[in-house]
């Protein structure tokens, strides 16, 4: 009978101790969050960031920002929500405090945020990157209608146990240029790694939908991810790439075989990639291909 008090106890004991781990807080550096934001700025990390496409029902002819297509995953269906300024149907009433904590550590006023937002890489954003997104989203055109509601089964409709996923996944932190590399590899890495999360729709996801780090780049087969073709420099330069005609298909659309890229794809061009500057076409592209 002590032996099996003695048992029990030890279970008990290590019980608390896996929940304490697995519900402990998860928190990056804190941010200078003083920064004054310049909403200008702002609207070209908005297109960096993809915010557009993501959170524009373009096809049902949503308003811009205004809550996006849904995301369908073994999880549920993820619905990108209404990122306006408006107060109530939106993001208006957030503080630049509130704003930092989803983009950094994947926490909203509501509770854990699911990592179909993809903050695991939002959070190497610099400092200046988010306060000028949140400033040029404060000055968007407020939009009263609610985005539609997300379809998520028990029990993954539970939010705490996002706590515990980020605890078993999730690193956050802010970018670190690699050391021996130029500026233009270095911008390339960050946007691809963080704003512009190339990786997190290129690379495949464990069974808890986390991103296989050691696989990064190399597609996905579909999943919470979607389905997304490899971009190592193996696979790009089978394709036909360089460092110019990569960043010529991210401008344009246009392939090096005379095709033209349509689906998810084509609306990242679209809304995103199309607006950026030659410069940063060109330092993702190098980063990609980079030996």
């Amino acid at each position: 009978m002590k032996k099996r008090w003695l048992a029990a106890g030890v279970v008990a004991v290590l019980g608390v101790g896996v929940a304490a781990y697995m519900l402990k807080p998860v928190s990056g550096p804190a941010r200078d969050l003083t920064l004054v934001g310049d909403a200008e700025r702002g609207n070209y990390v908005l297109r960096l960031g993809g915010c557009v496409a993501c959170h524009t029902n373009a096809a049902a002819g949503g308003a811009e920002l205004a809550g996006g297509v849904g995301l369908e995953t073994q999880f549920g269906t993820f619905v990108p929500p209404n990122i306006t300024a408006d107060p109530e149907a939106g993001i208006g009433a957030w503080t630049v405090e509130q704003f930092s904590a989803a983009m950094s550590d994947g926490m909203g006023p509501q509770g854990h945020l699911y990592p179909a937002f993809p903050y695991e890489n939002y959070t190497l954003m610099s400092d200046k990157d988010v306060v000028d997104l949140y400033a040029a989203l404060m000055a968007s055109e407020p939009v009263s209608t609610p985005s539609a509601q997300s379809e998520i089964p028990f029990p993954f409709n539970m939010r705490l146990l996002m706590a515990g996923w980020k605890n078993l996944f999730f690193s956050p932190g802010r970018f670190v240029p690699e050391e021996g590399r130029d500026e233009v590899y270095n911008r390339g890495k960050y946007l691809a790694m963080g704003p512009a999360h190339c990786v997190a729709c290129h690379t495949p996801r464990n069974a808890l939908g986390a991103l296989e780090w050691d696989k990064a780049f190399t597609g996905s087969p579909g999943g919470t991810g979607g389905r997304a073709p490899a971009l190592t420099r193996e696979a790009l330069v089978a394709e036909g790439y360089d460092v110019e005609t990569l960043a010529q298909t991210l401008k344009d659309g246009f392939t090096p075989g005379f095709d033209v890229l349509g689906g998810p794809m084509g609306e990242v061009i679209a809304d995103s990639t199309a607006h950026w500057t030659d410069e940063d076409l060109t330092a993702v592209s190098a980063y990609l291909l980079a030996e």
